[in-house]
This record gives structure tokens, C-alpha cells and sequence, in this order.
């Protein structure tokens, strides 16, 4: 069947995404669903899918985008779970393989779907999976969070911080976030946040270490150098999560001499190696966050919507730093 998306032709910046006409296979197999799409989500792992190319070579054009939201249009001859019409949203493709959410369509495991409560708008949806589920295996599944401890989350008004922050407030944890501006302050107190630093105005570690006596969890979201600083605002068996990847430890062995456990988090590995079972594992964390979500206990904020059409422009945005919250594209 043909569908419009939005294709990466090579690798570069935002010009490279492309609208065109592709072929997408279906019918597929006897567990896999067709879903209209109606609105997709961007993530920092796009631009560097579009900088550097994909994890999975394949014949099929190379359609970014991991977050989905749509209709079931159709199912395959043993899917149980979902029927047609029925709202799903997702994580799945975007890596190279399997074409991405950038589409008027996708096609996906019926196992990687969640159905979408009435209470949660198209956006929302769109928006949710792959932020809620890298925040949850950070925060509940490796840092193993408990009510009471001090946490800090950089980026708290991003998107991924802002999500993060609210999780860890609803854990019954004491939460401090990093932030650039007054106004991204005045945003992560709003979502839970005890403390907000500024880090153009303020040394994060002393502030922190101020708050907290010493953190117990941090979430980094920002890079090698945060990172560094971050070990000496930790207490001792304190954890770190990162999303950037592990640096090493900083001059002093802060992180050696404080007994500092480090988790790397890369909720995609499940995708790029086809580990089927963690796959489901995080379309459930997707299942219980959109349930928390109707229930008005945590909020998707948005920064800005596109058509799809204008992915290259919401990536430019995305890429710039300016957006507080998550950038969207929106289909006809």
C-alpha cells in the first residue's frame, strides 16, 4: 500500500527529511497490526539517526520517528488484543528496518501496542511512550527509587526531564531539578519539583548538596561533563542513571570513593536487538503511564506541533534547545 511519510535522504541536518511516497507492506504477519497514524512524537535520537544513519540496514526507505499514535485500521489473522478502530499508541521503528512514525501508517507488533483511554488527547498519546519509558526503567527498574530520597533530575522543564521529575515526585521521593531560566523553573515546581537550580546562575553541585546533604538518585540527561560534576553532589551508594552514556569516573575517583553504582539506560536496545519479551515489558510501563495520565496524576507537556510534512522544521526546533516539552508532527 502506498502512504506518504517523511524519509531521510543521507545523512545531515534537517534538509535531509524528505516527503515522499513509499510503499508499506501489508498485509505482514499473522500478529501484526495496521495503524493509521494520527500523530507522532520527536526525540533527541532522531537527529542522531538522522546525523549518523541507522542501527539496521534494509531495503526499505528510511522513515524516522519512534513515537506513534492512531487507529487500528486492520489486524492480522491472530491478533486477539486490539480490532478496528480502536485508539493505540506505541514505540517501535525508527532505527533503520522497520519504517518510523514519520508516516501516514505503520505496522506494529500487536504486543508493542497500547490502547489509548478517552481521557488521553491524540498528542499526549503520541508523545508518552518512549520518554515514560526511559524515565520508569530509570527511575523504578535500575535506580530502584524509594519514597523519601533526594533526587536530582538535570533538564527538569525538557522533555524528558519534565516527565522524569514527575515520576520521581509521585514515587514519594524529594525531587531537585537543574533548569536554564526562571521560567523553567517556575515549570518544574509546578510539575513536583522541591527545588529548582539554575545553572547559568548557580553551582549545581553546592546547591544540590545544600538541599539534599547529598543525593541519593540522579538523572542525567545532559552529558559527560554534567555527569562528572553530578558524583560530587551524590551520597555515598548513591546511583546515577544516564542517558548519555557512561564518561568514566571524574579526576578525583568521586564516583569510586563514594561507591557510586552507574546505570546506562538506552531503552531502544530492546528494538535494535529483537529482544521480543522486553519489548512487551515496555509497551505494559506504557499501559499503566496512560492510566496514570486519565487519571490527571501526570501531565505530557507541549512544546510545539507540526504537520508531518514539516518534520524538518519541528527537528530544527527540537535540535535548537528551545523547546520546553515535547515537539509533535500531526497528520491530516
Amino acid at each position: 500500500m502506498k502512504i506518504k511519510a517523511v524519509v531521510t535522504e543521507g545523512k545531515g541536518g534537517p534538509e535531509v527529511l524528505v516527503p515522499r511516497e513509499v510503499e508499506l507492506a501489508w498485509p505482514q504477519g499473522p500478529k501484526d497490526v495496521l495503524v493509521r497514524l494520527r500523530a507522532a512524537a520527536l526525540n533527541p535520537a532522531d537527529v542522531f539517526f538522522r546525523q549518523l544513519g541507522g542501527y539496521i540496514e534494509g531495503p526499505a526507505p528510511f522513515v524516522l520517528g519512534h513515537d506513534g499514535m492512531g487507529t487500528v485500521e486492520a489486524v492480522g489473522a491472530e491478533v486477539t488484543a486490539v480490532r478496528p478502530g480502536e485508539r493505540v499508541c506505541f514505540c517501535n521503528g525508527g532505527i533503520g528496518g522497520t519504517m518510523g512514525t514519520y508516516a501516514e501508517a505503520a505496522v506494529v507488533p500487536e504486543a508493542q501496542l497500547a490502547k489509548v483511554p478517552d481521557e488521553v488527547d491524540d498528542l499526549t498519546a503520541a508523545a508518552l511512550p518512549l520518554v515514560g519509558i526511559t524515565c520508569w526503567e530509570s527511575l523504578h527498574d535500575r535506580a530502584m527509587l524509594r519514597p523519601g530520597e533526594f533526587v536530582l533530575i538535570h533538564g527538569g522543564a525538557g522533555g524528558t526531564g519534565h516527565v522524569a521529575v514527575q515520576l520521581a515526585s509521585l514515587a514519594g521521593a524529594r525531587v531537585a531539578a537543574t533548569v536554564s531560566s526562571p521560567e523553567k523553573a517556575r515549570i518544574a515546581i509546578s510539575l513536583g519539583a522541591e527545588e529548582a537550580i539554575n545553572y547559568r546562575e548557580t553551582d549545581f553541585v553546592e546547591a544540590a548538596l545544600d538541599w539534599s546533604g547529598g543525593v541519593n538518585v540522579a538523572f542525567d540527561n545532559a552529558g559527560a561533563e554534567t555527569m562528572q560534576k553530578t558524583f560530587r553532589a551524590m551520597a555515598p551508594y548513591g546511583r546515577v542513571v544516564t542517558l548519555m552514556g557512561t564518561p568514566g569516573d571524574d579526576p578525583d575517583l568521586t564516583a569510586y570513593n563514594l561507591n557510586l553504582t552507574i546505570h546506562n539506560v538506552m531503552m531502544l536496545t530492546p528494538m535494535w536487538k529483537g529482544l521480543g519479551s522486553r519489548l512487551a515489558e515496555q509497551a505494559e510501563i506504557v499501559r499503566r503511564l496512560l492510566a496514570i495520565v486519565a487519571q490527571g496524576q501526570l501531565t505530557i507537556r507541549h512544546a510545539a506541533s507540526f504537520p508531518l510534512a514539516e518534520a524538518g522544521k519541528a527537528q530544527a526546533l527540537l535540535e535548537s534547545g528551545g523547546a520546553t516539552g515535547k515537539v509533535t508532527l500531526h497528520m491530516a
